[in-house]
């Protein structure tokens, strides 16, 4: 395997790959521009490993996640309809579980009140992310895959609100490496209760989908707003 090839280089050439990195721990959301060679180094694991895990999910014939919609609109449609109603649910149910198993249990298992407040800031940033982004960056990036949105935005550009998601997606990203590092891969220990298996079963669909999530918007409707913008009449970008 190539490791000067970036992760957005092979997620392009085989979509299921991407189940490939989920499964490694390999940051493909927010890290699509590395190397393959970083992108291992930062998640601990070889070149080699990571071409036995997609060996391993080309022989089983698996599948990567459906090609997105094409025009802005659809994908804004299926982010809010699946990804964000997802986020927002699990949410819901992770915080309260991850309190009530870091109270049982973390006078025993120190690290889960770590857990708790990763899982708290996870919440504390994204509901207001998604709200942002449901309020100001959609209605405008609907209305340049409508019509070229006429009229100036206030935000005066796409790009403007863009850069905030994409920093906040990054902040989102360490949050997720930082549960990854401190539940040891959601490795549950041997004598797990029910409440702790669900918590960690929750967690690792949760970092699955949030990765997901946040790979369609940087990679595919960012890019696109910023592509659509550029050929909109009285378009402010340079």
């Amino acid at each position: 395997m190539d490791g000067a090839k970036t992760i957005r280089d092979i997620a392009n050439e085989e979509p299921r790959a991407l189940l490939a990195f989920q499964r490694l721990g390999i940051d493909y959301c927010c890290g699509a521009g590395r190397t393959l060679a970083d992108a291992c180094d930062r998640a601990g694991v070889s070149l080699e490993e990571l071409e036995r895990s997609l060996e391993d999910v080309r022989a089983r014939g698996e599948k990567g996640p459906a090609p997105p919609p094409a025009r802005a609109g659809e994908l804004i449609a299926l982010l809010e309809a699946t990804h964000h109603v997802y986020t927002r649910e699990a949410l819901a149910t992770l915080v309260p579980l991850a309190q009530k198993v870091a109270r049982v249990h973390g006078e025993r298992l120190g690290f889960l009140g770590e857990v708790r407040a990763l899982v708290e800031a996870l919440r504390d940033d994204l509901i207001p992310h998604l709200e942002k982004e449901e309020r100001v960056l959609f209605p405008y990036v609907r209305a340049l895959d409508v019509d070229g949105a006429k009229g100036a935005p206030p935000f005066g550009t796409v790009q403007n609100p863009i850069r905030m998601m994409h920093f906040e997606h990054d902040r989102v990203g360490e949050l997720l490496r930082a549960l990854r590092a401190s539940t040891s891969g959601f490795t549950l220990p041997s004598d797990a209760c029910g409440s702790f298996r669900a918590l960690y079963q929750g967690l690792e669909e949760f970092e699955a989908d949030l990765h997901r999530h946040i790979y369609l918007e940087n990679e595919h409707l960012f890019p696109e707003a910023v592509r659509l913008e550029g050929g909109a009449p009285g378009s402010r970008m340079s």
